[in-house]
């Protein structure tokens, strides 16, 4: 019967919809009829667990082909994690810190610490198959050091990434009587991470390294063509669109892709040999360090005139009103712990303004390292290099100072202008980083307005530091502030407001080369491994101090004593060189200083530069009371062309180990920052040497003295004012 009703419905007006409504009903019916008797392999299987994510089902027990791909597939997305976890782990036990550790890395961070980890994970592949085929290298290295002393170590290598290059993170060799430094670098990875390594690597074939330089490779130079000209500085002398509307500089390191394979040109009106210290301090050529700022900026300061074809210093001119001498006395006067050459060795200037603060501290026996910043109007850090002071050009914007923590016993900034207290603190808090425990920051102004001198006194109070003393001097019309840093982390504790913040511990303070400033707050050392926790002895016995916390004092001894005897016995007088016209050295490899304080009788001073890559011994170099820098000599260093007089690389190529894609850039460079007549000293081995004696000669340097013995050597070669 109902049949029948619904038949009678459909014939009627409206059965059209009557219609549609009877085949969705039948529809649906249909489809739940089809699942309940269908096939369950034709329908998506539930999960149960997810173990089989957190551990991957091996490829023997898949069903069907296409699913063994997919589970293949992220089997290895799985390893790849759990191998880039296992070496985050490690990367962060072995970035660069106290001398406890037996290398330092440091972290890259070119755009952001993001990036870093980026760019690591990259280049983990390339690092793990160097790992696997660890014993393979050694054994070839084993064969090609065949003939060489028995006394002499083999060398581990492990590569690692810092800044899209790849590194060797090379341990120093050691020689009988020769020290080369820190030889033992523990780089082995957990057996885990290594069997994967296996596992992934497995069938791959292993890098071929060839040597350093090409034997048969020949060169043919051309001049720079750049904005700067004769005073281009690579990674900072940045030509793009974006600077000639916004500025020239950038306000960031920036290296080119490609390092310059070019020669800089000398200046339009030639060069000359500079004056030879003393004479210096007080005169330089003029058309050595020319430029239309500098004209400029003389018209309006009289403690630099132009005198003939010299630029002149008046003893009784500087920036400071009553002389640098007055006003270093009564910042004496001030403070009486301030004993200038004492108690005070190692100081940092920023801003590299009037040298003659420079030149009076030396006179005190006092070592000052100038900033020269990047964006300074004038340049005077040329000046500065020309007159044969410690000078290093960079950016102070958001990247760290290359220089480890708690080294700087004093940091001045005279008649400064930098705004500390922008940035949450950031430059203040960077200077706070590198400045010892107990230092002192001393800060002269000329007007402070009551707005910024709140600000800065809020920012000096939120990271504890002590106002000793707080003047305006009648007769050079300068307000100066002596700041302390607290020598314990007991004030830090009874801050009522904990901004800034502590860092965190593993937050490693040494850290420097492209890493971001942070706006926390790094501790002060306590412990006794750690450097910082004591201020050094005073100068000069600090020279031949080896405190407790430096690992290895017997090798520290014995490179002190070594190149003494190498600067006394050979240095000094089997090289032809006139070292009353040397006055600005770089160690391009320094360890522990021993060449620079060998040479600290000759009145002269040099820059050490520990290389990123190498043991971490820059914070003992400023114990000694010298001075240094990091830096990676893959890129360009921080500096005017024709800054140094001498140049010093003592087995500096063969560690490389092909670090850089272009090692013959590291040439290049050396020629653009040594002064025409200026010299280089290199000592190697012979299969690096005789390659490189080659490209010295094209570039027309004068090869004045070569020897050889026992497959290493020496080069004594000098830059000829001729270009190629």
């Amino acid at each position: 019967m109902a049949l029948a009703r619904f038949g009678r419905q459909v014939k009627r007006q409206h059965g059209v919809c009557v219609k549609m409504t009877a085949v969705a009903i039948l529809g649906l019916c249909f489809i739940f009829v089809w699942s309940m008797f269908s096939s369950p392999n034709s329908v998506t299987v539930q999960r149960e667990s997810f173990d089989d994510i957190a551990e991957p089902v091996a490829s023997s027990t898949m069903v069907s082909k296409s699913k063994g791909k997919d589970i293949e597939k992220h089997d290895a997305n799985d390893n790849k994690k759990k191998v880039e976890s296992s070496l985050k782990k490690k990367d962060e036990k072995k970035v660069n810190g106290s001398l406890s550790l037996p290398a330092h890395e440091h972290k890259s961070g070119k755009k952001n610490e993001k990036h870093v980890s980026k760019r690591k994970k990259d280049k983990d592949k390339s690092k793990l198959s160097n790992e696997v085929s660890k014993e393979n290298q050694e054994n070839q290295e084993q064969e090609e050091s065949q003939g060489e002393e028995a006394e002499k170590e083999n060398e581990d290598e492990e590569e690692v990434v810092v800044d899209d290059k790849e590194e060797g993170l090379d341990g120093e060799s050691e020689e009988k009587g020769e020290m080369e430094g820190d030889a033992d670098v523990d780089e082995s990875v957990d057996q885990e991470t290594q069997e994967m390594a296996e596992n992934e690597n497995e069938g791959k074939k292993r890098k071929i390294k060839g040597p350093v330089f090409d034997p048969k490779a020949h060169y043919s130079w051309k001049q720079c063509s750049t904005r700067s000209k004769h005073n281009y500085i690579p990674c900072i002398d940045v030509e793009s669109g974006f600077t000639r509307l916004h500025g020239y500089r950038h306000r960031e390191r920036t290296c080119p892709k490609a390092p310059p394979m070019c020669l800089v040109p000398l200046p339009h009106d030639g060069y000359d040999s500079p004056v030879h210290w003393p004479e210096s301090k007080l005169k330089v050529l003029y058309k050595n360090v020319a430029h239309p700022k500098l004209a400029a900026y003389m018209k309006n300061h009289n403690w630099l005139i132009k005198s003939g074809e010299y630029l002149m210093f008046p003893q009784n001119q500087s920036e400071f009103k009553g002389g640098v001498v007055h006003y270093l006395e009564s910042i004496e006067e001030m403070v009486p712990d301030i004993e200038w050459g004492k108690n005070i060795r190692v100081v940092l200037d920023v801003g590299c303004s009037d040298s003659s603060f420079v030149a009076s501290l030396l006179d005190k026996d006092v070592l000052t390292l100038s900033l020269g910043l990047k964006d300074d109007l004038v340049d005077l850090a040329q000046v500065s290099l020309e007159r044969g002071f410690a000078t290093f050009v960079s950016p102070f914007a958001r990247r760290r100072l290359p220089f480890p923590s708690g080294v700087f016993d004093a940091i001045h900034c005279g008649r400064c202008t930098i705004p500390w207290h922008a940035h949450e603190g950031k430059l203040l808090l960077e200077i706070n980083r590198i400045l010892r425990p107990g230092g002192y920051f001393i800060l002269s102004t000329k007007h402070d307005s009551i707005e910024e001198e709140n600000a800065m006194n809020t920012l000096t109070s939120s990271i504890c530091w002590n106002i000793l003393a707080h003047k305006t001097d009648d007769v050079s019309e300068v307000g100066v502030k002596i700041y302390q840093k607290p020598e314990s982390n007991d004030i830090y504790v009874l801050r009522r407001r904990r901004n800034p913040p502590l860092c965190k511990e593993n937050e490693n303070p040494d850290a420097s080369w492209y890493v971001p400033m942070k706006t926390c707050l790094h501790t002060v050392p306590s412990a006794i491994e750690q450097h910082g926790t004591e201020w050094p002895e005073e100068w000069p016995k600090r020279l031949e101090t080896y405190p407790d916390w430096l690992n290895n004092k017997e090798k520290a001894i014995d490179d002190t004593k070594h190149w003494k005897d190498i600067v006394d016995k050979s240095y000094l007088t089997g090289l032809g060189i006139d070292w009353s016209t040397i006055r600005n050295v770089m160690d391009m490899k320094a360890i522990y200083g021993g060449f620079a304080a060998a040479l600290l009788q000759q009145k002269i001073w040099v820059m050490n530069v520990v290389p990123v890559h190498a043991p971490d011994t820059l914070p003992f170099i400023f114990e000694r009371g010298l001075v240094g820098i990091y830096h990676d000599w893959c890129e360009p260093f921080g500096t005017y062309p024709r800054s140094y007089d001498l140049l010093h690389a003592d087995h500096f190529f063969s560690r490389l180990k092909n670090r850089c894609k272009h090692p013959v850039s590291i040439v290049v460079e050396m020629d653009r920052i040594l002064r025409p007549g200026g010299w280089v000293v290199l000592r190697d081995k012979v299969e690096i040497l005789d390659p490189l004696e080659g490209i010295l000669r094209s570039l027309r340097w004068e090869i004045r003295m070569t020897y050889s013995q026992n497959k290493e050597g020496i080069i004594c070669a000098q830059k000829t004012i001729w270009r190629p």
